[in-house]
């Protein structure tokens, strides 16, 4: 099988640790969620873990919900979480000089890889990662960076 994959990546000024703990948390997804979608967490930790379960509040047209499960997690280096799609979104952080290189990937090789490319959701993930990660870098920076 052929692997379909998005990615973007950034360099934030501020160490993976406190940028892991944005991504952790789950209630804080919609301040950094460049796709518009992603409207409220409404169950699940505050913070995940391996395995954890957590729903979000959707909206791309019409309102929905939505339930991910973590697969991958590697405390201040890796996170990845997928639904009932199978479809992936994975957080990989990494030390740099100047501070933590963040790679976001979408992962969409599980299912529907055909659909996905010919519906163009490719490009429009691209686009939401880059904007995504815009701002992420503004909250990891410290420019309205809420209190958990």
């Amino acid at each position: 099988m052929a692997t379909y994959k998005v990615s973007r990546s950034v360099v934030i000024d501020a160490p993976a640790a406190d940028i892991f703990d944005i991504l952790a948390a789950p209630h804080q997804h919609p301040e950094f969620d460049g796709s518009a979608t992603v409207r409220e967490q409404i169950e699940g930790p505050q913070r995940l873990g391996p395995g954890e379960r957590f729903g979000m509040q959707m909206r791309a047209g019409l309102p929905y919900r939505i339930t991910n499960r973590v697969v991958e997690f590697q405390e201040n280096r890796l996170l990845t979480w997928r639904h009932w799609g199978t479809h992936r979104w994975r957080w990989e952080l990494e030390p740099v000089a100047g501070g933590t290189r963040v790679t976001e990937t979408f992962d969409y090789s599980y299912a529907f890889s055909f659909l996905y490319q010919l519906a163009g959701w490719p490009a429009r993930n691209a686009r939401s990662i880059e904007q995504t990660l815009v701002r992420l870098k503004t909250l990891a920076e410290g420019r309205g960076r809420p209190h958990a």
